[in-house]
């Protein structure tokens, strides 16, 4: 998926012995967004962003090991080892003959050198200069920045896509705010300036600027233009618009003090595991102290700072814990840590109070289980279909808030909280709008200067295309049973030509799939980790239509 940028110039450091200046260079195509300011807390500041940039440059897959020079060595040492093996036979003919192997295999060897020896000088020299003069060739550096009324936040991906991070700064961190103005951008961010941001101190004025002349440069300069087209996989974009549906789902909420993630971080580097299981578990039971069990080693971490508050007892694994320390640069200025599990093999979130700032680190259910295509969480969000002039109204209200929650949106246009939801979701699935964990809040993020494909990004598996399918084919019953907190139970049947299918689904009041069951192989071989079945689908699409037609979405 092609991205096109357009810089007026590059990002750029000053330093000197009494201050710091970052000027990032904005994307001169999109709306124009600005900012300017002084930072207060600098130290944070500086642990929190370099936290971010962990995560850009993480790659957790499996590589394997590089075998050529010992196949180098093997081949350079295959006459010895063949002379060896023939001790027992005739040493003058074998000894004649490995004296002439040798001599073809050098004579193999010199020739391979000279007609491949300019290719691996020219590849050695482009490699070289890669890393020296343009290294962000080699990691890519994607941030987006989006400016808010209350807040300014960076998000960004990690190579394996399966950790997502966002690094919202509230404007009491800086002393002095000379002017912004709101909105989303993309920003030459490269990544000389991670070596910058180690040098903030506190004794030296530091200031951020997104720099607003970008905006200001005539057509006329064009040679002033840095044009970048950025080839973005469309997993990389899918992820993000998973985070913000993974971020709405029902979760287990709980606070960790930082000693406690210090304890499960210094365990983390002191052990190596060498066989699975691999996980980490939670062990919550109410009005006791959090207890975390890492495997296979069976170590107990009591945390004794840390006690849960909820209701009910749970027992939850997760995976991909290395991930983990990332977190460990704001173990010394974080207050707290807030932990939301959204159940076993599901994704976990970590959000960090760093007084001001606030990070929020993101992780998929398992490294290897990335964000775009196993999770399909879009599919457990709100599926209520709301009528597109609604969605407009919702859309149009948010943008002149720039931040709002579902029910403050739905009081202002006199709408169900549903509807809202359901308005909003389907936002937030187009890369329009994101929810932010942190404040409980939905917020305005235009992903992309122009609108994404959305049902290309939409349709990663087949299951709501064939749910689709189903709705027009076959016959589908359900029966519909409110529950405790306007939510309500589905059951119903699902017939196809070979079988009839039992699903069942529970959805809260926000339209949200808490749990659900089907007798489905799919549904057997998954439960909800890689989201509904087609005829958990089709059965819900079934009854928002019905909704639809009674006029019962407004």
């Amino acid at each position: 998926m092609i991205f096109n940028y357009r810089f007026a110039g590059s990002s750029t450091v000053t330093s000197n012995a009494h201050m710091t200046g970052m000027s990032f260079a904005p994307d001169t195509l999109r709306e124009s967004a600005w900012f300017a300011g002084k930072l207060h807390r600098k130290i944070a500041f500086r642990e929190a962003i370099s936290a971010l940039h962990d995560v850009v440059v993480s790659d957790l897959r499996f590589k394997p090991k590089d075998k050529t020079a010992y196949k180098e060595w093997a081949a350079q040492n295959e006459a010895a080892f063949l002379a060896d093996f023939m001790a027992g036979y005739d040493a003058g003919i074998a000894n004649e003959k490995i004296e002439r192997i040798k001599a073809e295999l050098t004579g193999i060897r010199a020739e391979k050198e000279r007609l491949m020896g300019p290719f691996y000088k020219a590849r050695a020299k482009y490699f070289n200069y890669l890393y020296l003069k343009h290294r962000e060739a080699w990691i890519v550096l994607d941030p987006v920045i989006t400016i808010h009324p209350d807040e300014l936040f960076f998000e960004c991906f990690s190579q394996d896509e399966s950790t997502y991070a966002k690094l919202g700064c509230n404007y009491n961190v800086f002393t002095q705010l000379d002017d912004f103005k709101c909105g989303t951008t993309n920003v030459d961010y490269s990544a000389e300036l991670y070596g910058e941001f180690q040098k903030i101190r506190d004794y030296k004025e530091t200031e951020l600027k997104i720099d607003p002349s970008g905006f200001n440069v005539q057509t006329t300069g064009g040679e002033n233009y840095k044009e970048v087209k950025v080839d973005l996989p469309e997993s990389w974009v899918r992820g993000f618009l998973q985070v913000s549906s993974a971020m709405t789902l029902p979760a287990i909420q709980f606070e960790l003090h930082p000693m406690d993630i210090y304890s499960l971080c210094l365990l983390l580097r002191r052990f190596k595991e060498k066989r699975g299981p691999r996980s980490l578990r939670y062990l919550l039971e109410p009005g006791h102290p959090v207890k975390l069990v890492l495997e296979p080693w069976g170590k107990e971490i009591i945390c004794g700072r840390s006690i849960y508050t909820g209701n009910q007892k749970h027992e939850i694994r997760t995976w991909g814990r290395r991930r983990l320390l990332t977190l460990e640069r704001l173990i010394p200025v974080a207050r707290k840590f807030t932990v939301h599990l959204l159940g076993t093999g599901l994704p976990t979130f970590y959000v960090a109070d760093l007084g001001d700032m606030n990070f929020t680190l993101g992780l998929s259910g398992w490294t290897t289980n990335d964000w775009s295509h196993a999770g399909n969480f879009d599919l457990l969000a709100p599926r209520l279909a709301v009528d597109d002039s609604i969605k407009q109204k919702v859309f149009h209200a948010l943008k002149q808030s720039w931040l709002a929650t579902a029910q403050q949106v739905a009081d202002k246009l006199d709408i169900s909280t549903a509807s809202a939801s359901g308005a909003l979701s389907a936002y937030t699935q187009a890369g329009r709008v994101i929810y932010d964990l942190n404040s409980k809040v939905y917020r305005l993020r235009e992903l992309s200067r122009e609108p994404l494909p959305f049902d290309k990004l939409r349709f990663d598996n087949p299951r709501e295309e064939l749910a689709a399918n189903l709705l027009e084919k076959h016959e589908i019953k359900y029966n519909v049973q409110h529950t405790s907190g306007d939510g309500l139970q589905l059951k119903g049947t699902v017939k196809t030509n070979k079988k009839t299918f039992n699903p069942l689904l529970n959805i809260d009041a926000d339209e949200k799939i808490v749990s659900g069951h089907c007798d489905c192989s799919y549904y057997t071989e998954n439960k909800l980790y890689k989201g509904p079945c087609e005829h958990m689908l089709a059965m819900r699409q079934a009854y928002n239509k019905t909704r639809i037609n009674a006029n019962d979405f407004v």
